[in-house]
């Protein structure tokens, strides 16, 4: 059965059913009093540190072995589950929102612009995306098809966000940054768990259960359906690009020995996305994961992954069936009493079958093999006091062959609570289908636009400093600045004498530099705030010799400054009062005005089990755009919503 009906049937209905849903909420209180779940008690964890303790939370994303977030030597963001909860997030492109630096713009019902540090677009390709070390960028386009990566919120552990380029560890098109989603082990989500999200805009269902399995063994499985509306055209009249989607999945985590862990999941999906005067599109898929660690007996450590990813998508101009298989190895061992060395070696390989509609790609199918090797060696030249981190990762690609990554930091701590940091490194974005493959002719019988074979990766050398500085319990602070320099960026240039076709190439330069800088505040135990700014200056220029009309703009469409506010406070009688405000400056082409935006949502927690929270979002303006890719303009409406969380 097509869940896609279904969903929209029942989430429709609740929606409609307000006066139920506050009926449910009566009725499950009764039982709110009983012995919290290990759910409950994990999710209640982050709300109770203080300022100083959220500095010591473990990150992996910025070195690939845990370290404190505060004691990182790059630009990293963590975002907790309780920062998701108490912002009544309902998907994962809202979760990143929340992290100063990063620019979050709907285009239509089911597209979101998402990047870091500039170059942002509907097909925005520097940013690798992964959720539990599966990369879910597509080499189509080395973008991410948002409206395709759905969680159950309550099982995502934390998300880190490193800005600048990761491409040493994380390897080619993390030229802006990495995004690292991380789901909680089955250990932590025992029990059973019903999500229901009743809005204006979205209305969605999660059914989650766990439980042990063995004597060292756990397990849990979930289902989810969700109703996302279209948004509205400027000019009134609904846009019909709403978003519908069933999905399940499971996961299964087991201690074979005290030195020996190993994790399985998957998941399954199908969904419909309207669009207003087009077929639908059609998507699905699914995939496997499989890892095991192991730690030796001298302390070095081990670990083995491997996952299996299908992807199918059916778009008017085109439909891709994609497989990915990909497996990978790391090894982690200290080199004496000084290093700390991080090496591995991984083969990733993906099928892409594309069957021709207004595009066409030539080869229809190709394979793309990518070989890779890493390693990142952590030097410690004064103890607890300077560091150096040399890196690189190599690798092997189908269109371009050999490139390199390398990277050069340095962690310097005047004391125990300053961390100073440094780093050079270069990245790159390696061409897609899109850039070597992708044919269009308008109808005719000629090509008017088409990719080069010969396309190059694009490359930029990034510099940065930061500065972090936990002040005392109820202040820290987090400075990074950077100077981002792009080479063979893409371009459409026209084919003398006629013009036709236009062929992409790699014709431009850019220069980036910005400021961010945040703010964490606890003024009182039951009250966090948070505040961050950044500024952005893109200076993007033609090589000599270049043609094309359109001087790049179609590659960014970014703000000079977006302002983050966030407060958080706990009330007696267990009541939260949270509100998230975020500015985001005018984007010059296609030029969308400035605008404000506010959340506010008030929750009650009914013994440990049951929650509710009412939540408004948009506040300030019945709608508003946020980016534009075509016209007529699409604009995001204010939204209320009503949350329950039942543990049970």
């Amino acid at each position: 059965m097509d869940p896609a009906p279904v969903a929209t049937l029942l989430l429709r209905k609740l929606q409609r059913g307000l006066a139920a849903f506050v009926l449910l909420v009566s009725a499950a209180a009764r039982i709110a009093a009983q012995a919290p779940s290990a759910d409950a008690r994990a999710d209640q964890t982050f709300s109770r540190l203080s300022i100083e303790d959220l500095g010591k939370i473990d990150v992996t994303s910025a070195s690939k072995h845990a370290e404190p977030v505060a004691e990182a030597a790059a630009a990293v963001t963590v975002i907790t589950q309780d920062d998701i909860r108490r912002a009544g997030i309902t998907t994962l492109p809202d979760a990143l929102r929340l992290v100063t630096g990063v620019q979050v713009a709907r285009t239509n019902g089911q597209t979101w612009a998402i990047t870091a540090r500039g170059f942002n677009s509907a097909a925005a390709n520097k940013m690798v995306v992964l959720i539990d070390g599966r990369s879910v960028y597509t080499p189509l386009f080395s973008g991410v098809f948002w409206d395709q990566q759905d969680l159950v919120l309550e099982d995502i552990d934390r998300i880190e966000v490193i800005r600048g380029p990761a491409g040493a560890l994380w390897g080619a098109n993390a030229v802006n940054g990495a995004i690292n989603i991380i789901t909680k082990r089955a250990t932590d989500t025992e029990g059973g768990m019903l999500r229901v999200d009743a809005g204006t805009a979205i209305g969605q269902v999660a059914v989650r259960y766990g439980g042990r399995a063995g004597l060292n063994g756990a397990y849990r499985v979930y289902g989810k359906l969700r109703d996302v509306a279209a948004l509205d055209f400027a000019t009134g009249p609904g846009a019909g690009d709403d978003l519908r989607s069933g999905q399940g999945g499971f996961r299964y985590d087991a201690d074979l020995s005290s030195r020996t862990a190993v994790t399985f999941q998957g998941d399954i999906y199908r969904g419909v996305n309207g669009l207003s005067v087009q077929p639908d599109i059609d998507v699905a898929g699914g995939n496997g994961l499989g890892r095991i660690t192991h730690t030796l007996g001298s302390g070095a450590q081990m670990q083995l992954q491997f996952y299996y990813d299908r992807t199918y998508r059916s778009v008017p101009q085109f439909t891709e069936l994609r497989d990915t298989a990909d497996i990978d190895f790391q090894y982690r061992f200290a080199a004496g009493r000084r290093q700390d060395v991080v090496a591995g070696a991984g083969f990733d390989i993906s099928r892409s079958d594309v069957t021709p509609g207004t595009f066409f790609f030539d080869p229809a199918v190709r394979s793309a093999p990518l070989l890779n090797v890493f390693i990142e060696d952590d030097v410690t030249v004064a103890p607890n006091r300077f560091d150096v981190i040399l890196g690189s990762k190599f690798e092997h690609n189908v269109y371009t062959g050999f490139e390199y990554q390398p990277t050069v930091r340095a962690r310097w701590r005047p004391t125990s609570t300053q961390t100073v940091w440094t780093a050079v490194s270069r990245a790159v974005r390696m061409p897609t289908r899109f850039d070597t493959d992708l044919r269009f002719t308008g109808g005719t019988p000629a090509v008017l636009f088409r990719g080069d074979p010969g396309f190059k990766s694009e490359t930029v050398i990034a510099s940065e400093v930061g500065y972090r500085r936990t002040v005392s319990r109820s202040l820290s602070l987090d400075i990074a600045t950077f100077v981002d320099t792009y080479d063979d960026l893409r371009t459409q240039e026209p084919t003398p004498p006629a013009g036709f076709p236009i062929v992409l190439a790699n014709n431009m330069t850019a220069t980036n530099a910005g400021i961010e800088v945040s703010a964490d505040v606890q003024p009182r135990p039951f009250w966090q705030l948070h505040a961050g700014y950044t500024f952005l200056s893109e200076r993007v220029r033609l090589d000599p010799g270049s043609r094309d009309s359109t001087l790049g703009v179609s590659e960014y469409n970014d703000p000079r400054h977006q302002l983050w506010l966030r407060s958080f406070m706990t009330l007696p009688g267990r009541t939260e009062v949270d509100a998230v405000l975020r500015s985001t400056g005018a984007l010059p082409h296609p030029a969308v005005p400035a605008f404000t935006e506010l959340t506010v949502r008030l929750g009650w927690h009914y013994g440990a089990r049951l929650a509710l929270a009412i939540v408004g979002d948009n506040l300030p303006h019945a709608n508003h755009p946020e980016f534009q890719i075509q016209a007529p303009l699409e604009t995001v409406q204010r939204n209320a919503l009503a949350q329950l969380t039942w543990r049970f």
